[in-house]
């Protein structure tokens, strides 16, 4: 998973400083209700509800506005969003997968196409690239509940496939089929997690230079500037240099 994780790290730490607040909320906000129109709104019984929430915690949300959202999703008059994904390739063949929450198909098509193609990307058939990435569960805790060894026993003893420690905390990666009973496991015995939820974990990274690199960064910040796009998976590792240089 190091290339999407290194690439978000990259994203989130550049969105404190860059995106707008009202955007962030709103895509979070949509999220929230998504999860608990389709589930329960109660989190402990709604896996993906709690995760929105956890993200939306992370983000620094209102607790008000985390409530509107779940009271949004039992109103009648609620938008019904339809959650669609997007592939395709960005400069030096890199491959992307993009989730979005729409309740205008064309519209999002249409701005989806707009911003790979304004940044040096094509848009693909859906199947196009999703084949290059594993549907996986993520749970994530603070280095702090526990050291690596720690960290590692439990997971396996929970039925988790990989764990990542280091100083910035402990990444379970475990099948999406398992990621229900693997994340209760964890938590009862850690606490609430810093992070959780479904991603698309790219099953190999590419390399590409600092150059290709920064026209990729610019490729995925202008996809995920679209009011409907929810999420953006990579399959590729920058740079220690650019990293440096991107203040990751």
């Amino acid at each position: 998973m190091a290339g999407h994780s290194q690439f978000k790290n990259i994203m989130h730490r550049k969105g404190r400083v860059d995106a707008v607040r009202s955007k962030v909320f709103g895509k979070l906000a949509r999220e929230i209700t998504v999860a608990a129109k389709l589930g329960t709104p109660d989190p402990a019984m709604n896996p993906r509800l709690r995760a929105a929430i956890l993200a939306a915690r992370a983000e620094n949300m209102p607790k008000d506005n985390i409530e509107r959202a779940i009271k949004k999703a039992a109103g009648a008059d609620g938008e019904n969003y339809e959650e669609i994904r997007y592939e395709g390739y960005g400069p030096g063949g890199a491959a992307l997968i993009v989730e979005a929450q729409t309740d205008n198909r064309n519209r999002t098509a249409s701005d989806v196409r707009s911003a790979f193609t304004k940044s040096g990307g094509s848009l693909a058939e859906t199947g196009a690239v999703a084949f290059m990435f594993d549907r996986v569960g993520v749970i994530a805790f603070a280095a702090s509940v526990a050291d690596a060894d720690t960290m590692l026993e439990a997971a396996i003893e929970a039925g988790a496939d990989d764990v990542r420690s280091d100083a910035g905390g402990h990444e379970v990666t475990c099948a999406q089929d398992a990621y229900g009973e693997v994340g209760k496991a964890l938590e009862a015995r850690f606490g609430e997690p810093v992070r959780t939820g479904l991603v698309w974990k790219a099953q190999n990274t590419i390399d590409v230079d600092d150059e290709t690199g920064e026209k990729l960064v610019r490729l995925v910040e202008v996809i995920e500037d679209q009011d409907d796009v929810q999420n953006v998976y990579v399959n590729f590792a920058l740079s220690e240099a650019l990293m440096a240089k991107l203040g990751a």
